[in-house]
C-alpha cells in the first residue's frame, strides 16, 4: 500500500469513527443543522489537507473542533448568512435524560444565547472540556471562559425556570 493510500485509509477511518460526534458538535456550536453540515465539511476538508501533520501529533479531534468553531465565526461574519436557525426535527439533547418538553426548552434557551456564550457552554458543559482547554479552543482568556460560562448558565436557569412557571 502506498503512503497516500495509507493516509487516505487512516483519514477515512477517523471520519467514520467520529463523524456523528463531530456533526453534533457542529450543530451545538452553530444551532442550525444546515450550517453545521457546511461547517463540518469545511473542517473535514481542512483536516484532510493537514492530515499528515495533525495525525502524527495525535490532535485530530482538537484540530477539527477548532476548525468548526472558527468556520462558524467566519460564516456568521458574512452578511448574507443572517438566517434564523431551526431544529429541523433533530434533538441532540435527548441524551441528557430530560423530558421532551424540557429538551425543547433547553435547546431553545441555548440557541438564544449569544454566539460566544453558546460556544463556551457547548465546549465546557456538553463536551466536558476544562476551562483551559476551552480557552485554547476559542482563543480567548480563561477568565473570559469563566465569565461567559457564568453568564450563560445564569441566563439558561432564568429562561428554563420562566418556562416552567409560565
Amino acid at each position: 500500500m502506498s503512503a497516500r493510500q495509507e493516509r487516505d485509509a487512516a483519514f477515512t477511518a477517523f471520519v467514520e469513527a467520529h463523524q456523528v460526534r463531530l456533526r453534533r458538535i457542529a450543530y451545538a456550536v452553530c444551532g442550525d443543522w444546515n450550517r453545521a453540515e457546511d461547517v463540518l465539511q469545511t473542517a473535514l476538508a481542512k483536516l484532510y489537507v493537514s492530515w499528515h501533520r495533525v495525525h502524527r501529533s495525535g490532535t485530530e479531534l482538537a484540530y477539527v473542533r477548532r476548525i468548526i468553531v472558527n468556520a462558524d465565526v467566519d460564516e456568521r461574519r458574512r452578511p448574507w448568512r443572517r438566517e434564523r436557525p431551526g431544529l429541523d426535527g433533530h434533538d441532540p439533547a435527548a441524551r441528557a435524560g430530560l423530558a421532551p418538553d424540557e429538551r425543547t426548552d433547553l435547546l431553545a434557551a441555548i440557541r438564544a444565547l449569544p454566539p460566544l456564550q453558546r460556544r463556551v457552554v457547548v465546549l465546557r458543559h456538553w463536551l466536558g472540556l476544562s476551562v483551559k482547554e476551552t480557552a485554547v479552543e476559542l482563543r480567548i482568556a480563561e477568565g473570559t471562559v469563566k465569565s461567559q460560562s457564568s453568564r450563560a448558565l445564569a441566563t439558561l436557569r432564568e429562561q428554563i425556570a420562566g418556562n416552567r412557571v409560565g
